[in-house]
This record gives structure tokens, C-alpha cells and sequence, in this order.
């Protein structure tokens, strides 16, 4: 089933026994989530979803993802746009204990009172894509290469021998201040 637009809430067990195919967008700024580990986020993210029962007969979502993200620079914190892509495989499970039964290569989703809420899943696999560092390239990036290198005041302060935390102590205690202390 071609759609425009992703649909929030599904049936995924009647999906998975009539082996629907959902491929359609989510707008990406309706994720909130996403919004709080990347930043507020502009366009859409194609979404193609085919439900189904395998071999075993468990059933199970084969999915793939690819999204444009404004992403910021971990240097100059400007935004950078970056192609986020996910093939994923969820296995449906309708109590937690059963996913430990699902073989490794299938990731559990709950399935709670015969619903799925697609925008939360989708959501996930978005931020469960996003690259842990995002950098411009040196010759676009707004901090020059000379703000990346840490500057040392000099050497002649290395050389210069540290100074004894407890020089105080041990001058008290060479003119007697401390004397009949305890």
C-alpha cells in the first residue's frame, strides 16, 4: 500500500498476515524526540515498511529509512546537512519477556493491545542512525584551523619546577607556629 504520509497508529498483526508494504514520508518536525538530540528539523524522511511472517512464523517489519538532517558542526555548531539511511528488522513481541526468544537479528517492538505507533518507531530508528560526530570539512568550517590547535603559554613555564602544596605547612612548622598543637 502506497501512502503519502506514514499512518501514526496501525494494526501490524493484520499487516503481517496480509504481507502489506506501507512507503510513504513522516514530517520531521512533528519528532520531538529527534528534535532534542539533533535540533529542530525541516523536511521529510521516506519511509518504506514491509510486514510480514518469516519461516518460524514470527512476525516481523523489514524497514528502510533516509532522511536529510541540518546536523551541527561539533566545532563551529553551524548546521551541516547529512544523509541518514537505516535498514532495520523488528520483531513484534506482545509482552517483553518474549523478546528474548527473538533470534539476535531482529530487534523487539512491543506491540501493545494489537497497535503500533509507526512515528515513535520510526522516531527511534532516526535517532538510533544518527552519526555519533558531525564535522564541516576544515576549508568550510567557521572556526579557522588556528582556533583547533590548543596554544601553550610557553615553555618556560613547563620547565619551571611546581610549586610544593604544603609549603605553607612546612614553614609553620619551621617557626614553631604549630608547636603544642594537636
Amino acid at each position: 500500500m502506497l501512502t503519502s504520509q506514514i499512518p501514526s497508529r496501525v494494526e501490524p498483526y493484520k499487516l503481517a498476515a496480509r504481507r502489506e508494504r506501507l512507503e510513504g514520508i513522516v514530517v520531521l518536525d512533528k519528532l520531538l524526540r529527534l528534535a532534542e538530540e539533533a535540533g529542530d528539523q525541516t523536511g521529510d524522511c521516506h519511509v518504506v515498511l514491509e510486514f510480514g511472517v518469516d519461516a518460524q512464523g514470527r512476525r516481523e517489519i523489514r524497514g528502510h529509512l533516509q532522511a536529510t538532517l541540518a546536523l551541527p558542526c561539533r566545532r563551529c555548531l553551524v548546521p551541516l546537512s547529512q544523509e541518514v539511511s537505516s535498514d532495520f528488522l523488528l520483531g513484534m513481541i506482545a509482552d517483553e519477556a518474549l523478546a528474548a526468544e527473538l533470534p539476535a537479528s531482529h530487534e523487539p517492538v512491543l506491540v501493545e493491545n494489537e497497535q503500533l505507533d509507526l512515528l515513535t518507531v520510526i522516531e527511534d530508528e532516526l535517532i538510533l542512525s544518527l552519526p555519533q560526530v558531525v564535522y564541516h570539512d576544515e576549508a568550510e568550517c567557521h572556526v579557522s584551523a588556528e582556533q583547533l590547535v590548543s596554544k601553550t603559554e610557553g615553555a618556560a613555564e613547563e620547565s619551571a619546577p611546581a610549586k610544593n602544596p604544603f609549603a605553607v605547612l612546612n614553614a609553620l612548622k619551621s617557626s614553631g607556629a604549630l608547636k603544642g598543637k594537636k
